[in-house]
């Protein structure tokens, strides 16, 4: 997964700008005793190979932080080259997501974030979702035909968490609107942000395990992100 670094000037009071808009949100619908369901969509186009490897040596964090508030099962989606755009089965392994991952290299070819958001619709409408974070840079395609299938997306409750590697000023633009019309959040990242990625991504898949009380646990014994949102939530 691409990873993105934190670039110059983003700083904590982005962070809670960022966290702000998650905590807006109501906590997802869970029956008693099951996993959090969350889709990790990554562009895979040949810019994203660097930000692609530091994601693979982040990503158990997740599954590890979330499985103390009840569990996480995961869904990778990622497109590349010519037309390819795949989703992977559900899983609750850290493992099995590692080695589909390190198996990936990125390949050139333009942004296919509607089949993404189309894919996500389908899965949304055939049992719940409670998440989904996009990682990319860019955005190649007509806003107006995103923001259809996002504000679909949205409806069936599915907030987007996008995260933006780069400066590209379209790209912002559009992930900003996705993330609007699913009630989701949108944060910017520049290429030295592993660590705060790894406590942002940490806290949307502890709140799409357990919501809001899952993260004023994880608060108490972690800090950082969490303690953050939990902050802008009292």
């Amino acid at each position: 997964m691409p990873i993105i670094k934190k670039q110059d000037g983003a700083g904590e009071g982005d962070v809670e700008a960022f966290l702000e808009r998650v905590r807006q949100m109501p906590a997802p619908p869970k029956p008693s005793g099951s996993s959090g369901r969350l889709v990790l969509a990554m562009d895979a186009t040949m810019s994203r190979q660097h930000s692609w490897d530091m994601a693979l040596g982040i990503q158990g964090n997740m599954f590890a932080e979330a499985g103390r508030v009840g569990g996480l099962n995961v869904q990778l989606v990622y497109f590349r080259g010519a037309g390819e755009c795949r989703a992977s089965k559900w899983t609750p392994d850290t493992s099995t997501l590692a080695r589909l991952m390190s198996g990936i290299r990125c390949q050139g070819g333009s942004t296919q974030i509607l089949r993404v958001l189309k894919h996500l619709r389908t899965e949304a409408t055939a049992g719940k979702v409670n998440a989904c974070v996009y990682i990319g840079d860019a955005l190649e395609e007509p806003i107006d035909a995103l923001a259809a299938i996002a504000g679909e997306v949205g409806l069936l409750g599915v907030p987007v968490f996008m995260f933006q590697e780069g400066r590209d000023r379209a790209a912002e633009a559009g992930f900003r609107e996705i993330a609007r019309l699913t009630r989701g959040a949108y944060f910017h990242f520049g290429a030295d942000a592993a660590n705060i990625l790894r406590e942002l991504l940490a806290a949307v898949a502890v709140y799409a395990a357990g919501g809001y009380m899952a993260l004023e646990n994880h608060s108490a014994s972690h800090g950082g992100a969490a303690a953050l949102l939990l902050r802008q939530m009292g």
